[in-house]
């Protein structure tokens, strides 16, 4: 095999090479049994097994407590914008949300086309760069939940708490930061999380429900647009990316090899900070776009002082084996994405790098 990329895309993103061995290993023949994890049924009993034990290493290596249910569906955290309010948002309540950038952004959207709608806290007027204080934060009686992205991909900032919001359901877009850190998932009604950063492969969306928000869903949803339908059918209701969940799988026995969520968050820790002192140690060569005490370990952004110059950094970068580099379109920029598969020398050629093209081009 050839030296592999420092792979820093925000998604579909790095995964494990050990995983992808493993993956490689069993590819043609899984288990013993003369064929593929793809071609089997989702009905069979080598499924049924993959889809139980993956379940119960999400709630070993999230501590999820007893009340609580897993689910794997498909569609994306896109979709769940739209299933949230669907199913949660009654009559006479209203969904409220936390505006944080891009992708809290396509949430309250989303859900403005199923009922009453509030931003309860916004970063916008700083430019989303910071997360807005929450620990203030008034829900009225009607609030039938406080949404909020716990990482906002895009702009690079990160919930470093999550408040307490008593009686009225925390639900937590955790899609890009997933499992890179230990959480305390009581404090929340429901988290949910597309597969392609931390997880696995697209194709997979975990949501993790409290058992009581699965009651008197409203009666004209949709049956594949339920909760209650997948929590009744153990994920079983119709074919389920099976292939998705078998590399899920592979990922959750990673992270457990190697020492769960607290080793993964001072891994993550150490190799971003490698990154953040390249940039705070350049005398404004790089700029941080984040207000520092909101930077997420999970997506680095920064900028140069012309775009000219960014664009030559992402050539030479791409020129010396590094992809994904580029900012998102809509903000412009650079951007690390340094997930939990993103190795530790990932980190440091990247910041070898920056330190190197730093010096010549001063």
């Amino acid at each position: 095999m050839s030296k592999r990329a420092y792979n820093f895309n925000a998604g579909p993103a790095a995964l494990p090479l050990e995983v992808l061995q493993r993956a490689q290993e069993e590819l043609v023949e899984y288990q013993g049994i003369g064929m593929s994890i793809m071609e089997i049924s989702h009905r069979s009993s080598q499924y049924e097994k993959l889809n139980e034990e993956t379940q119960v290493l999400l709630k070993e290596l999230f501590a999820i407590p007893d009340g609580y249910k897993v689910m794997f569906l498909q569609g994306g955290a896109s979709t769940q914008f739209a299933m949230i309010p669907m199913n949660l948002l009654k009559e006479g309540k209203t969904a409220h949300y936390v505006h944080t950038g891009s992708w809290a952004d396509k949430a309250i959207k989303e859900a403005k086309l199923f009922g009453a709608t509030a931003v309860a806290a916004s970063s916008e007027e700083d430019k989303f760069t910071r997360m807005p204080d929450l620990s203030g934060l008034a829900l009225g009686e009607d609030a039938a939940y406080l949404h909020l992205t716990s990482n906002e991909t895009i702009e690079g900032t990160q919930f470093q708490t999550y408040p307490d919001t008593g009686s009225v359901p925390l639900i937590g877009d955790m899609s890009s930061d997933i499992l890179s850190r230990p959480v305390n998932v009581a404090q929340f009604g429901m988290i949910y999380a597309g597969a392609q950063k931390n997880l696995g492969p697209s194709g997979v969306t975990l949501v993790i429900m409290r058992e009581d928000l699965l009651q008197d869903a409203p009666k004209g949803v949709a049956t594949m647009l339920r909760y209650d339908t997948h929590v009744k059918n153990n994920s079983l209701y119709n074919t389920p990316p099976v292939y998705s969940v078998y590399m899920m799988n592979l990922v959750l026995h990673w992270i457990k090899d190697h020492g769960g969520l607290a080793a993964m968050e001072q891994r993550n820790k150490e190799k971003t900070d490698l990154i953040y002192q390249a940039i705070d140690s350049s005398d404004g060569f790089y700029r941080g776009v984040v207000q520092a005490p909101y930077r997420s370990r999970m997506n680095i952004t920064f900028r140069l002082g012309t775009e000219e110059l960014e664009k030559a950094f992402v050539k030479e970068s791409e020129q010396n084996g590094f992809v994904g580099l580029k900012g998102h379109r809509s903000v412009g920029g650079l951007r690390a994405s340094t997930y939990n598969a993103v190795p530790h020398e990932s980190c440091k050629a990247l910041a070898d790098f920056m330190n190197d093209f730093r010096s010549r081009n001063q």
